[in-house]
């Protein structure tokens, strides 16, 4: 699995789908599992939690910069 593509797909995800963004938020864990539709040993779910939040919190900023500059 490319966990790269994965994190990609669901950050998207997150960000065009309200249902999907409020299950994230609510438990990130069954939110991931139900999109790519394995159960995951904990480590491996983490590492993609974090990968996402970190997206997210990148693309936020990216978003404010754009418009500070502006």
């Amino acid at each position: 699995m490319d966990i790269k593509a994965k994190i990609d797909e669901i950050v998207s995800k997150v960000k065009n789908d309200k249902d999907f963004s409020r299950n994230f938020k609510e438990n990130p864990t069954k939110a991931i599992e139900s999109i790519i539709g394995v159960d995951l040993p904990d480590e491996e779910i983490n590492k993609i939690v974090s990968g996402i939040k970190a997206k997210l919190t990148l693309d936020d900023i990216g978003g404010l910069i754009g418009k500070f500059k502006k």
